[in-house]
C-alpha cells in the first residue's frame, strides 16, 4: 500500500512513516500544504493521512482539492482537534475515517488497512481470485494452497496487479507505487521487469496460471481473462 503523510510535526511524520515502512506500506512525506497539493496532483496514493492544522494553509481545503479533482485516495485525517465539528466537517467533505491525536500508531496500522479493505476489495480481510488466494493481515500469499515466498515488494506487486485486473499498469507507476519518491531518483525501470519475472515465475511453478502479460512500449497487464 502506498500511503502520503501530510503532517508538519516533524517527529510525529517520522514516526509515523518509519512504522509504517516496518509494517511494508511505501511512505512519502509532505509538511505542507503546498507540498502535499504538489505530490496529489502528481501521483497515485492509496491512503493519505491528513493532518488539519498545516503552516501554510488548511488540511480540510486539501480535503477539497483531493474530492473536486477526483482522485481516489482515501482519506484519514489526524488532528489534535477534538471538537465535533471538525470532524463532522471533515467527513462531510469526503474524509473516510478520522483519529484523534494522540494515537497508537498500531491503530492507525489498523484503520489503514481497514480503509483499504473497504475501498479496494469490498471490505474482506482476503483476496480470492481462482487459485489465488491472499490474507491482508498476515500478508500470506498462496496458490492451488500452496504458500508463496513472496518478498515484500512481490507482494505489494502482486496485489497491485490484482485490484487493477485487466488495467495496463505502465512500468512508471508501478515503480512509483513500489518505491514511491524514491522512483524519481532512478535512471530507468529495468528493475520492475525483474520483480515481474519473479513473480510471474513464482505463480507458474506453484501451478497457476500464466496471468501477467506484458503490454509492449506500456507495461504490463493482469489478464483475469486467461483460463
Amino acid at each position: 500500500m502506498k500511503i502520503l503523510v501530510i503532517e508538519d510535526n516533524l517527529e510525529l511524520a517520522q514516526n509515523i512513516t518509519e512504522y509504517l515502512q516496518r509494517e511494508g506500506y511505501v511512505c512519502e512525506l509532505a509538511d505542507s500544504h503546498a507540498k502535499a497539493v504538489n505530490k496529489l496532483g502528481a501521483f497515485a496514493y492509496d491512503c493519505v493521512v491528513l493532518d488539519i492544522m498545516l503552516p501554510d494553509g488548511n488540511g480540510l481545503d486539501i480535503l477539497r482539492f483531493v474530492k473536486n479533482e477526483k482522485i481516489k485516495s482515501c482519506v484519514l485525517i489526524i488532528s489534535a482537534k477534538n471538537s465535533l465539528d471538525d470532524k463532522v466537517i471533515g467527513l462531510e467533505l469526503g474524509a473516510d475515517d478520522y483519529l484523534t491525536k494522540p494515537f497508537h500508531l498500531p491503530e492507525l496500522n489498523a484503520r489503514l488497512k481497514a480503509l483499504y479493505r473497504r475501498k479496494y476489495i469490498q471490505g474482506d480481510k482476503e483476496i480470492f481470485f481462482n487459485e489465488i488466494h491472499i490474507n491482508m493481515d498476515t500478508m500470506e500469499t498462496l496458490v492451488n494452497k500452496q504458500l508463496l515466498e513472496l518478498t515484500r515488494k512481490e507482494y505489494a506487486l502482486l496485489v497491485y496487479f490484482l485490484t487493477n485486473k485487466n488495467r495496463v499498469l505502465t512500468r512508471q507507476s508501478i515503480a512509483e507505487h513500489l518505491w514511491g519518491d524514491y522512483a524519481d531518483n532512478l535512471l530507468n525501470f529495468d528493475f520492475v521487469y525483474q520483480h515481474v519475472k519473479n513473480l510471474r515465475k513464482k505463480i507458474i511453478q506453484a501451478g497457476g496460471k500464466d496471468y501477467i502479460e506484458t503490454v509492449y512500449g506500456l507495461g504490463y497487464k493482469f489478464n483475469a481473462n486467461r483460463g
